[in-house]
């Protein structure tokens, strides 16, 4: 979440003219992300997220992200699910971008996950992947090798800027996946960036997903191997087995981690790094002068990656079959 694009008093009555909510009370912007442009909408009736669609997001997809989030509502899932206007429509514009309103989600992420914090992930991203199964649409992953290359390339004439040594690293890494990528591994719908800032927590449990904008059809272990980057280490980059054990296991209690996807995690997890890296460098390098918007170190995940490559037995990242 972040905040790209201002919206004037009459955008956003215009915008809510179609629904049937009452007048704004109060309407302030949401600093946290770097994807779409998100407010805080508080009107006569209740409170509300706004999320305004920046370009990084494709407009085509649009639908997908707003079915699957019904879908997962509907499955048990609790997010924030979108609302429909009076003509039954949840995809309309605001300020030129195409825009959706959502239910208030309680709870709040947390900032510096503990064990009991991953081991909740755990559970609620497993659920997630069950109820994703039953979802007849599907996205390629934005994100695949070929997809990594290209954004890789896009942007690497200015990547010295940040650190000299990061083109061979992440040309070796491209070349490294290109060899080694596996296949045959379950698949499904995968949330691709369940972050902390993605998960809220109420009486520390976990109260809800957000943010399903980078969700896609692809291994499932990928998603775990993402939360393991975004959860399972430390301030100093040093990876918290504890933690890690906390959420293997609390997932595999709901949907099992198949052998196959175990033996191939460090190769995953490497690929998922990357990813990551990709796109910190990338924000690091473009993000709009005067946007509302939090940068995020990119080199945190030169180290993430380097550890991922030190990583010879699966079993190292704190899965414990038992």
């Amino acid at each position: 979440m972040a905040v790209y694009t201002n919206v004037s008093d009459q955008q956003l009555n215009d915008f809510l003219s179609t629904f049937d909510l009452g007048a704004p009370k109060s309407f302030k912007g949401i600093a946290e992300g770097v994807e779409n442009t998100n407010f805080l909408l508080e009107t006569e009736k209740g409170r509300y997220i706004l999320t305004l669609y920046e370009k990084r997001v494709n407009k085509d997809d649009l639908p997908f992200f707003l079915d699957l989030i019904e879908h997962l509502a509907n499955s048990g899932i609790t997010c924030p699910t979108p609302i429909r206007d009076q003509d039954g429509k949840s995809l309309l514009m605001c300020a030129g971008r195409p825009a959706a309103l959502f239910t208030f989600l309680d709870g709040m992420s947390v900032r510096w996950p503990t064990a009991h914090h991953c081991g909740e992930l755990g559970k609620a991203m497993a659920k997630f992947h069950q109820s994703g199964l039953s979802y007849k649409n599907a996205r390629a992953n934005s994100f695949t090798i070929v997809g990594m290359q290209e954004f890789y390339e896009a942007i690497e004439g200015d990547i010295n800027s940040i650190d000299p040594n990061l083109v061979s690293l992440i040309e070796n890494e491209l070349n490294f996946l290109k060899v080694n990528w596996p296949s045959n591994l379950p698949k499904g719908i995968i949330h691709a960036d369940l972050f902390p800032d993605n998960v809220f927590f109420l009486n520390d449990q976990v109260s809800g997903l957000i943010d399903f904008y980078f969700a896609c059809s692809d291994f499932l272990i990928l998603d775990i191997a993402i939360t393991l980057n975004a959860w399972c280490f430390e301030k100093d980059v040093s990876y918290n087995v504890t933690k890690a054990s906390r959420l293997l296991s609390a997932y595999s209690k709901t949907r099992p981690i198949q052998p196959e996807e175990l033996e191939v995690l460090p190769i995953i997890a490497r690929a998922a790094a990357l990813r990551f890296l990709l796109t910190r460098t990338n924000d690091w390098l473009v993000t709009n002068e005067g946007a509302l918007v939090a940068k995020k170190d990119p080199m945190e995940y030169v180290r993430k990656l380097k550890f991922h490559q030190s990583i010879t037995n699966p079993g190292s990242y704190g899965f414990n079959s038992n």
